[in-house]
Order: C-alpha cells, then sequence, then structure tokens
C-alpha cells in the first residue's frame, strides 16, 4: 500500500499533542512525531507575519489522506492550516507494514 509523510504545523505543543493523539488513538495514523518549535514567516492577508509553531508528522497510508486531512481541518485552530502529503517512495519493509497494520482499514 502507498504511505505517506502528511505535514501540518500548530500554534502551540498542547494543541499538537492533542491533534497527534487524536490522529493515533482514531487509528488515522500509526505515529505522529511532534517537532521542536519553529519560527514560521509567511505572507498572510496582505502582510509578512512571524510566528512560532509545532511541526507534526504525522504517518499514514495515502487511502488514509481525505480522512487525516478532514481530521486536521476539524480539530486545528487556523483558518488555513497547512496540509501537505509528501509521498513516501520507499521505506523498510516492516516499518510500513508496521503502519499498515496500525491505521484504520477503509
Amino acid at each position: 500500500m502507498p504511505h505517506l509523510l502528511v505535514l501540518t504545523t500548530l500554534p502551540d505543543r498542547d494543541t499538537a499533542a492533542a491533534l497527534g493523539r487524536s490522529l493515533v488513538e482514531s487509528r488515522l495514523a500509526a505515529c505522529v512525531s511532534i517537532g521542536p518549535p519553529a519560527e514560521s514567516i509567511y505572507h498572510w492577508r496582505g502582510s509578512i507575519e512571524t510566528s512560532t509553531e509545532v511541526p507534526l508528522t504525522i504517518k499514514t497510508r495515502a487511502e488514509l489522506f481525505d480522512a487525516v486531512a478532514s481530521a486536521i481541518r476539524e480539530q486545528h485552530p487556523y483558518e488555513l492550516p497547512e496540509i501537505v502529503a509528501v509521498p513516501v517512495s520507499d521505506g523498510a519493509p516492516d516499518y510500513l507494514a508496521w503502519i499498515d497494520a496500525e491505521t484504520l482499514v477503509r
């Protein structure tokens, strides 16, 4: 089965941990890694903004992307959350099998 890394950022660690736990508990992700805070610089509504954000890397199956994206949108505090999927082109077969085993079969 094809696999994805889905990337998003949240405004703080508590919000990131809550979203990560929710995705794993609902079996939409086998694992969610919470990164250290990062400074983001971006255009928003005609201005250049700067904020501290906490990145998440979500390990899932490609067929679950729509459900993962929907869950992110429902739980995310931003008006326009980052939701970017990066295909996994290769990986350790036993790790990829673990992702398959730990995510919801739809």
